[in-house]
């Protein structure tokens, strides 16, 4: 004998709830536009507001005193519906098929106002007889007098009312975020209150609930319910470390992920305490991601290096792992050239030195070791994005430009590429060091390096910090073969502003010392924010590993109306074949298909129609040599 599924029945709010804020308040906004008390009088709304939906006073009592403060007319309310309309809770707008199809089990009681929720939720394929609010009384200037003071929804227990009055049998929950909404539940009309947090916190009211839900995802997946996607925003957590941009942390929040956020490093021991529910987590370069951080980040999806290198991440057990690992190699490029372009002015005229001597009450105007940076040769070590775009900049300030990579580059302008090193090294008035952090470049300059250079040559050095042997250039400054440096990155680097540092280079007139702040600027930091949290968000949203640093690339096209599957494997060979062969067993029909591989693992994103045989998915993370799968919808 086949049981009977039990039906359910969905209560929902409205103001703050199916949308992001109060009715009401809104219309104060607007009402209010002209009065000079408007901010005093809009702010007693909002404490009007908050005393009925925390229970502290009887939600009519609420109402009216609301309604009296209030100058408003038909025109506006007209205008807070445009309002509202833009401001739909978004995981609400993202579920808008559930409210389709469960359009029979769906009712939106409010203690506001019909004549802003009607034309909202009835886009929704919500039933205009499934909608119970207050309406307002117009005179005939069309100015609001008050409400309808016989409807239920304008006195004390008016919801609890009207749900017993629907009688509805079967499980009946109620989602909101007020205290009313409570109320419904604690009297016998329903059987769940689930408190909604995603547009406003309110203590006592979580306090009471059954269940606490960020987001209408949330709500979906605990119940067993048809989302939209595949998996609730809110349940995907972000730990970001070092004072990464609050870009990012808005991007992240905006997306419906859950931040947690520090303004320094943490020690290892912190970090891994906090790792087991982390989906993401973001670092800049004084963070060391080791082995041991990945293992115990069993849920991790991806990290984001919010900075140029990535030598403080193993990235090869990531991958082994499934975890995707994204930077930003481009977006402080013009940052750190700007501080190497005016290091070298400032080196070339020896302005730091007399700067010294001006605080001390010495007036040096000398042009001894003071010249300009025309004509001057500018050797440029490393010639990627940063060395590059040194390149043309330089070039406009009527230097000429050498330059040497270990890869051969196409030369930008007049710039001339060197066969080696040492050709480079010889011939450069000025030299400048941009390299990657590959152990190759370990003490890239060191003893013989500063002996091939001219007397006399500037150095600077915003690359890496164990590029440069620095008690060799300390006396080659001694000495006076180098005339002056640019020191921005060190072998052995503070965790934090509170760390003391140290330097057999602090002391020199003729050495500018920064703490590795090439890249530090605001814009800098904005952009580097912006385009990692992107591509996160990118990845997990859709899969797209476009410009990973440890991930076969791929740029997916838009995911239709398919369900996606996202499967990291070993890159060993068939298994392609092994995921086709699985889902050809279950009748699937494959709407597009996409590998690439590294050496170590291979990347296989397949689209395919929405009805299928949920064991599908069982056995295709059954596959062997699987890192991880993942499902998208």
């Amino acid at each position: 004998m086949k049981i009977k599924k039990a039906i359910k029945y969905f209560i929902i709010d409205f103001d703050s709830t199916f949308v992001q804020s109060e009715g009401l308040e809104e219309l104060a906004v607007v009402a209010l536009k002209k009065n000079p008390d408007r901010e005093l009088t809009i702010k007693k709304i909002k404490e009007i507001t908050n005393l009925g939906m925390d229970g502290k006073i009887l939600y009519d009592e609420s109402l009216r005193k609301r309604l009296k403060l209030l100058h408003g007319n038909k025109l506006h309310i007209n205008q807070v519906v445009n309002i509202l309309k833009k401001k739909i809770s978004l995981s609400i707008k993202r579920n808008r098929p559930f409210f389709k199809l469960f359009k029979d089990n769906i009712y939106i009681i409010s203690g506001g106002f019909k004549e802003f929720i009607l034309p909202i939720v009835k886009t929704f394929g919500i039933k205009k007889s499934h909608i119970f609010a207050n309406t307002f009384v117009l005179d005939r200037a069309g100015k609001i007098v008050g409400l309808d003071s016989k409807n239920p929804l304008s006195q004390h227990g008016g919801k609890v009312k009207v749900v017993k009055n629907l009688r509805l049998t079967g499980e009946t929950i109620v989602v909101g975020d007020g205290y009313s909404d409570y109320e419904i539940k604690a009297m016998g009309a329903a059987k769940h209150f689930i408190a909604f947090t995603e547009n406003v916190y309110r203590e006592i009211v979580v306090q009471k609930a059954d269940r606490v839900v960020s987001s209408f995802d949330e709500f979906l997946y605990v119940n067993n319910l048809p989302m939209s996607i595949s998996y609730p925003k809110s349940k995907v957590k972000v730990l970001l470390l070092e004072n990464i941009n609050n870009q990012a942390v808005t991007d992240f929040e905006h997306e419906g992920y859950k931040v947690e956020y520090y303004e320094k490093s943490l020690s290892k021991f912190e970090i891994l305490n906090k790792l087991k529910d982390i989906r993401i987590l973001g670092v800049r370069s004084r963070t060391n991601i080791d082995k041991e951080i990945i293992d115990q980040g069993q849920k991790l999806l991806t990290i984001g290096a919010f900075c140029i290198g990535t030598n403080q991440i193993n990235l090869q057990k990531a991958a082994l792992e499934g975890i995707a690992v994204f930077n930003a190699p481009y977006s402080n490029t013009r940052s750190v050239v700007e501080m190497i372009l005016g290091e070298i002015i400032m080196l070339s005229r020896g302005i730091f030195a007399k700067s010294i001597k001006l605080h001390q009450g010495i007036w040096d105007k000398s042009t001894a070791g003071s010249f300009e940076v025309r004509g001057k040769k500018l050797g440029i070590i490393g010639y990627g994005n940063i060395g590059s775009q040194l390149s043309t900049l330089a070039e406009s300030l009527g230097m000429h430009v050498y330059f040497f990579d270990v890869v051969e580059r196409m030369p930008l302008g007049n710039a001339e590429q060197c066969n080696n090193l040492k050709d480079l090294l010889s011939i450069s008035d000025i030299i400048t060091v941009h390299v990657d952090g590959n152990s190759d470049n370990i003490h890239l300059i060191s003893e013989n390096e500063f002996n091939l250079m001219k007397d006399g040559v500037i150095f600077l050095n915003a690359s890496r910090g164990f590029v440069v042997d620095l008690k060799a250039l300390e006396k080659n400054l001694r000495s006076g073969k180098v005339r002056g440096a640019a020191i921005d990155v060190f072998p052995n680097e503070p965790k934090g502003a509170g760390e003391a540092y140290v330097s057999r280079l602090q002391g020199m007139q003729n050495v500018i010392l920064t703490p590795h702040i090439g890249g530090s600027t605001i814009e800098a930091q904005k952009n580097i924010g912006v385009f990692v949290a992107g591509k996160i968000i990118d990845y997990i949203n859709a899969g797209n590993t476009h410009l990973s640093v440890n991930f076969p690339n791929i740029h997916l096209p838009k995911q239709g109306n398919f369900h996606r599957l996202l499967h990291v494997h070993r890159n060993i060979p068939g298994m392609l074949a092994s995921i086709n062969s699985t889902l050809a067993r279950f009748h699937i029909n494959i709407e597009g298909q996409y590998l690439k591989t590294t050496e170590d693992i291979g990347y296989a994103i397949t689209d395919v129609n929405k009805f299928y045989d949920k064991q599908t998915i069982k056995e295709l993370k059954t596959i062997e040599n699987t890192i991880r799968f993942r499902l998208l919808y």
